[in-house]
């Protein structure tokens, strides 16, 4: 049987942890967190600055005092690896900001905004007094990067393969038509251009073949140099696979999508360990790839999530899933895609939502740890409210709400009343 609101909004005033600004407010979650292998923190929206303030601090946590060994973030791989590139002290840019350089397409606030280049900053920082083998990196998981990386694996053969970069240049010419991997998808569905799919994943297959003899002696930076391009290829591989998805049912393309980064995931993960690292990583990514997916009635649609494969596969070891809410206050979004993001107001949620229950607490923001009588008592389905980098209030409960047991999509929640857009580089 339910257990009625006033007794819900009673065990969360009892269990919840205020926030007090404090990095204290922290040592529970890295404690708990701190244990695992995989560590996935979400966001409620793509443009709020405190989730990502909080996010970045708890990571710094797990990175200085758990010695965690990367963050790997809702971002493309080839953009991403500059960012790593500075924060190691390698590569070209003499400053964080200079590093987010590649970050040019739309959502650019996402990764390009202030909070973001503190943490690089910070990362750098650290970094810089570590040995090598004890800085911790930044990854991309997405895969958008269609072009760019298969510009990245041309460029790569050209060192070390001639005869193979001009072979890959024939592979992926048929997706070099307009640049435009959406026409592309149509166009391949439907059959106005040569299908690309099984050139692609050739391209992959060799390079994966003939990896013994691309890392040479094995020093790092030949090993990295590697590593970098075949990602690339599976980039270039699984992103032309989703761009005809997106001309298909809609879980077809989420799922395209997700599996590639926790594919991505577990490699990087795989690739710290070779080095003789734990292999101990954060994720940064939105609470719809974070928080298991079987948990919410996005099982119904037949979708699954990053969280959700993390938690199902023993590869990753053990997971901690961290959720965000909030209940009104301002956003960083466009109203439609490719449009100019602004600050939004974000509308008060509503009343069958676990934001307006948390809100209803009175503690104004608090972290709330989900596992005793907070699990039993919050274990009912009601709707969760998500804004990506599009904020539609005319439609707020089609757009921006699923329902969802959230106890058993996150192992611990950080919940603001009110929350702020965040702030830009652009």
């Amino acid at each position: 049987m339910p257990f009625s609101e006033h007794t819900q909004r009673e065990t969360l005033r009892a269990c919840a942890v205020r926030l007090s600004g404090e990095s204290a407010d922290y040592d529970d979650v890295v404690e708990r967190a701190g244990r695992c292998s995989i560590v996935l923190i979400g966001e409620a929206t793509h443009g709020t600055a405190e989730f990502y303030r909080i996010r970045a601090e708890i990571s710094q946590r797990l990175i200085a005092e758990r010695h965690f060994d990367a963050v790997a973030v809702e971002g493309d791989w080839p953009d991403c690896w500059r960012v790593d590139r500075y924060v190691r002290g390698e590569g070209d840019d003499r400053t964080a900001e200079e590093s987010l350089g590649d970050f040019s397409r739309f959502p650019r606030w996402m990764w390009r905004n202030e909070t973001v280049v503190g943490f690089i900053d910070w990362l750098a920082s650290r970094n810089a007094t570590q040995p090598d083998e004890a800085r911790a990196g930044f990854y991309g998981l997405d895969m958008y990067s269609l072009y760019r990386s298969a510009d990245e694996v041309i460029g790569y053969l050209d060192a070390v393969d001639y005869e193979q970069a001009a072979i890959a240049r024939h592979q992926y010419e048929a997706l070099d038509h307009v640049r435009d991997p959406q026409r592309y998808g149509y166009e391949a569905v439907r059959g106005l251009r040569p299908d690309c799919s099984v050139a692609v994943r050739q391209r992959l297959a060799e390079l994966v073949r003939r990896a013994a003899e691309y890392k040479g002696d094995g020093d790092r930076r030949s090993q990295d140099a590697y590593f970098f391009a075949e990602r690339n290829a599976h980039v270039v591989a699984n992103a032309e696979s989703y761009y005809r998805a997106m001309f298909g049912p809609r879980a077809l393309s989420w799922n395209v999508r997700d599996a590639h980064m926790a594919q991505t995931l577990l490699a990087l993960q795989g690739y710290l360990r070779s080095q003789g690292r734990e292999g101990r990583i954060v994720v940064w990514a939105h609470n719809s790839h974070v928080g298991d997916a079987s948990a919410t009635e996005m099982a119904l649609a037949g979708e699954y999530n990053v969280g959700q494969l993390a938690r199902q596969t023993a590869a990753f070891g053990s997971t901690f899933l961290i959720g965000f809410t909030t209940y009104t206050g301002t956003v960083m979004a466009a109203h439609e895609w490719g449009g100019e993001p602004e600050s939004m107001p974000i509308r008060p949620a509503l009343e069958e939502s676990f934001e307006h229950l948390f809100y209803r607490t009175g503690l104004e923001a608090f972290y709330l740890p989900i596992q005793g009588e907070t699990a039993m008592q919050l274990d009912t389905p009601m709707l969760e409210r998500a804004i990506g980098v599009l904020y539609l209030p005319e439609t707020e409960r089609e757009s921006h709400y699923l329902r969802v047991r959230m106890t058993r999509q996150f192992d611990a929640v950080f919940h603001l009343d009110e929350s702020h857009a965040v702030s830009p580089l652009d």
